[in-house]
């Protein structure tokens, strides 16, 4: 394994990720593990889908770097890091838990945070609002594997990218871009969690789900999404005069070769 250069650790007030789907084939978990391991935060938020509970039903993964995401995320929630979990619809069993501390991880179904210049952030998921949970499980079950295949496809791509020395590419972000429904849909997906914030006062709300990362003002909220580590490797970082910024790690770093170790694969019997 070519080895990580160590860039750190860039210190920041607040981070938040989402849609990390350890568990899933497609989890960019080298990543991740390189983004927690260069940073140092006195808050950590899990903003959703940090694990495929729905990916593992369908097929058991979980590769030796998944296992030191999780292992790495509870270290910094021994020392000095405050770690909220949010969990969102791929993780969905864990919302039973609201209010509860589990290894120094307080969860939440939401929660709010206040920046070090006084804003009010909102933390949620986003699957609440999203209208496409809303739709038949036939429409429900195509739209995921298309998607899977899509994120295939984009596998084997990195792999070819990454032996000619070009960083990580999102074929699925270049296709959403293209299609108008699909960008349709965001828009209306941010324009509803925005106003929902403004309702209940707050300046800035943070969600993900949707795997498009953005930061934009939408009437008197701003709209954060962390976006993914599947698609775009993104999150969210409240730098310590309160700025909040949205982080590209992949633009930061080149395509990270995978672990060698064999990854625990073992199909469910139905």
């Amino acid at each position: 394994m070519t080895p990580i250069q160590d860039v750190g650790p860039i210190k920041y007030r607040a981070i938040w990720i989402s849609d990390v789907h350890l568990g899933y084939k497609g989890c960019k978990a080298e990543y991740l593990l390189n983004f927690l391991r260069s940073t140092e935060t006195e808050y950590l938020f899990l903003v959703g889908d940090i694990i495929d509970i729905w990916s593992m039903k369908r097929t058991m993964y979980w590769p030796q770097s998944h296992n030191n995401v999780i292992r790495t995320i509870l270290g910094k929630a021994k020392h000095d890091t405050k770690v909220i979990y949010i969990p969102g619809n791929h993780d969905e069993e864990f919302r039973a838990y609201d209010g509860m501390v589990l290894g120094n991880v307080e969860i939440h179904n939401e929660y709010t945070h206040t920046t070090v210049d006084g804003r009010s952030v909102h933390m949620l998921h986003g699957d609440k609002y999203d209208a496409v949970m809303q739709c038949s499980k036939l429409t429900e079950f195509v739209g995921n594997l298309s998607y899977d295949f899509i994120l295939y496809a984009n596998r084997i791509l990195d792999k070819l990218r990454h032996r000619l020395g070009f960083p990580f590419w999102s074929l699925a972000k270049f296709i959403k871009s293209k299609v108008k429904n699909a960008m349709a849909h965001i828009r209306k997906y941010e324009n509803i969690v925005a106003a929902e914030a403004k309702k209940n006062g707050h300046d800035v709300v943070v969600c993900g789900h949707i795997h498009h990362a953005d930061i934009r003002l939408i009437g008197d909220v701003m709209y954060c999404n962390d976006g993914d580590w599947i698609e775009h490797c993104t999150a969210l970082v409240e730098q310590l005069d309160g700025t909040i910024e949205l982080i590209h790690w992949s633009d930061r770093k080149m395509a990270l070769k995978a672990d060698s170790e064999v990854a625990l694969e073992i199909p469910q019997v139905a």
